[in-house]
């Protein structure tokens, strides 16, 4: 494959993850990928899906195309197979494909807010030795304790707080190498540039690859 991206440590592929040879052994791999749970991504049209439209390169639309793959059930045995640290969001949809874990990690995204019909939380397995781990970080529709004001770009989008308080769990060494398999709009690359550490993603949709890389491009801008 021929990255997409590549600028700084942070390389982003379009293209399937599966097809991709790493140059060398990531140090994590930390990734969200599509739970097989069929995610109902178009609420104006009533599930007839849309692509994100693109506006500069971001996609500015409420709505937004159904999660490649999210129509059959993930099977996280490639990622196994790295044989290194992981940490897997919505690892409870396929928990029957995994070792047992210890620690988990949960992210209480309503943080005091009252139920409602989505998830409280959400979860993901790890292979870190160390006790389960709770995160609270608000992230309801525009009630978020991040990011306000910013267009959710992704249907299963987490905040870039989350995936640096995940970084800071697997206790990496400076400028190690993190993989993220099923890239989305970003987040987990934009941790990455923020703490130092080498990034390599992949994502199977070229609008989200678009997305990520003037997502980037613009942090860059913003800190010269």
């Amino acid at each position: 494959m021929i990255p997409y991206y590549n600028s700084n440590g942070i390389t982003i592929y379009h293209g399937d993850c599966r097809a991709l040879t790493l140059p060398e052994r990531p140090a994590l791999v930390l990734t969200d990928p599509p739970y097989g749970a069929n995610e109902r991504t178009d609420r104006a049209s009533k599930g007839r899906g849309v692509r994100p439209k693109l506006q500069g390169g971001i996609a500015r639309s409420k709505d937004h195309a159904p999660v490649a793959g999210d129509d059959e059930a993930f099977d996280p045995a490639h990622l196994l197979a790295l044989k290194t640290k992981t940490i897997l969001w919505g690892a409870n949809y396929y928990a029957d494909k995994l070792p047992p874990a210890r620690c988990w990690l949960v992210w209480d995204k309503r943080d005091g807010i009252a139920s409602d019909d989505n998830a409280d939380c959400e979860l993901a397995w790890t292979n870190i030795d160390a006790p389960a781990r709770l995160f609270a970080h608000l992230w309801r529709g525009v009630c978020r304790a991040s990011e306000v004001g910013q267009l959710v770009l992704h249907p299963t989008q987490k905040p870039v707080a989350l995936m640096r308080w995940c970084l800071a769990r697997a206790k990496l060494a400076p400028g190690a190498l993190v993989y993220d398999p099923y890239m989305g709009s970003g987040p987990i690359a934009k941790a990455c540039k923020q703490l130092g550490y080498r990034y390599i993603g992949c994502e199977l949709v070229e609008a989200y690859c678009e997305t990520a890389a003037l997502g980037l491009q613009q942090e860059v801008m913003a800190l010269a």
